[in-house]
């Protein structure tokens, strides 16, 4: 139930009080008296009922609310900050005030784009190495990636512009150091900076369900073959499949048609027909580069193509794999040719699936490459080979694992080779991981893997939404205080409806786990944030009480931004880094302030206005806003 009245007229009188003494006295020009004269009658006017008229004032007050947030953001020294302030305000009040809105955006973008100038560094403040600033606009992580997610989805016009206005700004810097850094690579990851933003830009549309516009930022270059639109069309197929899958045939008749094509080529292509999200490329020097899928993307058959598309394939890639070797002091493709090499032994076992009658020709140039003197050297059980391809059941890794052990000359080989497994065990859900982890001798990466192997166990008890299950294992497993405390929730959140007693127990168990942790932690305040968004449905009194201990521990805590906070937990092993993670938007102050909202307006704005850090403020009376806006 609403506890809108109680509080809402001492807010808007305060709001008018404060408009009124803010802007200046207009007095009207004097005219000359009229003599009356008979009026039409007028229709009178339907009077507002109190429901009607409680929430126009809620509108007016919280369009006043975000209007003067913004204005209060354009003195931010954080331009980082005053970037996604101005943008969310934007987003905020594109259905209430259009005009408005489309202002805000554009300050949000100049914001951005001196934040990203100036490589501000939006937790330190200190400039980050080159290497990282590189990383951080590949992956759509820079400030202008954020506001043309927003813009996006509310203008297509607008973001058109500035997606123009990246691509000259790359094309300038280009010329001013005479390279091109940004120009896209045949090795089918490095594309410009505008081409990236795009694509990622028509991923996340697509995430949020806005299909047609994100077709409508994608399509210009769909007929490139790399990284992000083939993960893009392997995405686009799960709406609409015959969409694209017409999009990928004329992929593949340009991938023919183009003299640069190479074996990377195909590699790329094979993805969105068999391995959609893993998309894998080989180099000249031995070195490979990957990606894993995402959670939408993960499928452990092959996609259901028509069986003309994949014909066209396999015609394609076998036209482009079978082209004449150009010397070795000569090949400059991005492959090379041990490269290429490795393409052709990954993909040989789907030709000979699919298309046998093209394979024996792939295995002829096969063996060519093998036998020249530099390929000598290559491991033919790379575990790229079969990356997305094939799994090796539970019995095959353990029927290895003792004469991998055995071939291991020390402690440190042995319980890498023990934690590799146990992972890829784990991920199976098979229980024998745990003693694999706990057969590990040294102590400490012991305990780490043990940790690791227990959250997955977690995760997927969490993903089967088995709640008594999430309960064992966080009592029984090696866990920190920060995943501890995130299964009690996660398990609260799942016995609610059946079990609500023991899921309000269990969520006080995960506040208490997140109490015990190091006091200058700012995840500390993130998971009580988790703690207190569970509670809002349940018990909003609770909910109140530990958002107040929630805003003493984030004033304590100079980190804390309120921004949603993703706890990521890596493990190196032999195989690369493996890395599982918990959080996102549950973590978040907007989320639970959203729901405390619709309980009580004015105590949520008194709560939103406690926190001392700008950043956290800002999302919080943004939290605010919008839901007074929506209700």
């Amino acid at each position: 139930m609403r506890v809108y009245r109680r509080n809402f007229t001492a807010v808007i009188s305060m709001l008018l009080v404060f408009c009124w003494a803010a802007s200046p006295v207009r007095i009207p020009a004097q005219t000359p008296a009229k003599s009356p004269e008979a009026k039409p009658a007028e229709k009178e006017k339907p009077k507002l009922t109190d429901s009607e008229s409680e929430e126009s004032q809620r509108r007016v007050f919280a369009i006043s609310l975000i209007t003067s947030l913004a204005d209060e953001a354009r003195s931010y020294h954080d331009l980082g900050l005053r970037s996604r302030v101005l943008a969310r305000a934007a987003d905020t009040l594109w259905e209430a005030d259009r005009d408005t809105a489309l202002v805000l955006f554009r300050r949000a973008w100049e914001a951005a784009e001196k934040a990203d100038a100036e490589e501000v560094s939006l937790k330190t403040k200190d400039k980050p190495p080159a290497m990282v600033i590189a990383l951080r606009r590949i992956s759509g992580n820079d400030l202008r990636s954020e506001v043309l997610s927003l813009i996006a989805r509310r203008d297509r016009a607008l973001g058109e512009e500035f997606l123009s206005k990246l691509e000259q700004a790359r094309k300038r810097e280009a010329s001013e150091t005479k390279t091109d850094s940004g120009s896209p690579g045949s090795d089918g990851w490095f594309t410009s900076e505008a081409a990236t933003k795009r694509l990622q830009l028509a991923r996340k549309l697509l995430d949020e369900g806005q299909i047609d516009r994100a077709l409508q930022f994608a399509e210009p270059l769909l007929n490139e073959v790399n990284a992000n639109s083939i993960n893009f069309l392997s995405a686009f197929r799960k709406q609409r499949p015959a969409a694209a899958d017409q999009r990928y045939a004329s992929m593949l008749a340009r991938a023919e048609m183009d003299a640069a094509s190479d074996a990377n080529t195909v590699s790329g292509l094979s993805s969105y027909a068999f391995t959609p999200g893993v998309y894998v490329t080989f180099f000249a020097d031995g070195g490979a580069r990957w990606s894993q899928p995402d959670e939408t993307l993960s499928v452990s058959t092959p996609p259901d193509l028509p069986v003309n598309i994949r014909s066209k394939f396999f015609t394609v890639a076998s036209s482009i794999l079978l082209r004449p070797l150009p010397p070795p002091d000569q090949d400059f493709t991005s492959s090379g040719r041990a490269g290429k090499y490795k393409v052709l032994k990954r993909l040989l076992p789907l030709f000979a699936q699919y298309a046998p009658d093209r394979a024996a020709g792939l295995r002829s140039q096969l063996t060519t490459l093998a036998n020249e003197p530099s390929n000598k050297t290559i491991r033919d059980d790379h575990m790229l080979l079969d990356l997305g391809l094939r799994q090796e059941t539970t019995s095959e890794q353990l029927d290895k694992l003792q004469d991998r052990l055995d071939r291991a000359g020390t402690s440190r080989e042995r319980d890498a080779i023990l934690a590799e497994v146990a992972l890829a065990l784990a991920g199976q859900n098979d229980t024998r991981a745990q003693d694999l982890a706990d057969r590990i001798d040294d102590s400490a990466r012991r305990a780490q893997v043990r940790e690791y192997v227990d959250l997955v166990f977690i995760q997927l008890a969490v993903r089967k939404k088995d709640g008594m299950e999430v309960v064992r294992l966080a009592r029984t497993g090696q866990l920190n205080h920060a995943q501890r405390a995130w299964a009690y929730t996660q398990a609260g959140r799942l016995l609610m409806d059946t079990k609500r007693q023991n899921a309000l127990e269990f969520l006080e168990q995960a506040a208490a786990e997140a109490r015990r942790m190091e006091s200058q932690n700012s995840d500390r305040a993130s998971l009580l944030i988790g703690v207190a968004r569970q509670f809002a449905t349940a018990d909003v009194v609770r909910a109140w009480e530990i958002m107040g201990e929630v805003v003493k521990v984030a004033n304590s805590e100079p980190d804390f931004n309120g921004e949603p906070a993703q706890l990521t937990f890596p493990l190196l092993t032999k195989s690369g880094m493996s890395i599982t993670s918990i959080g996102g938007e549950e973590f978040g102050v907007a989320g639970v302030l959203r729901l405390l909202t619709k309980q009580d307006l004015y105590q949520s704005l008194s709560l939103a206005k406690s926190f001392t850090n700008e950043a956290a403020k800002a999302a919080a009376v943004l939290a605010v806003g919008r839901s007074a806006l929506e209700n």
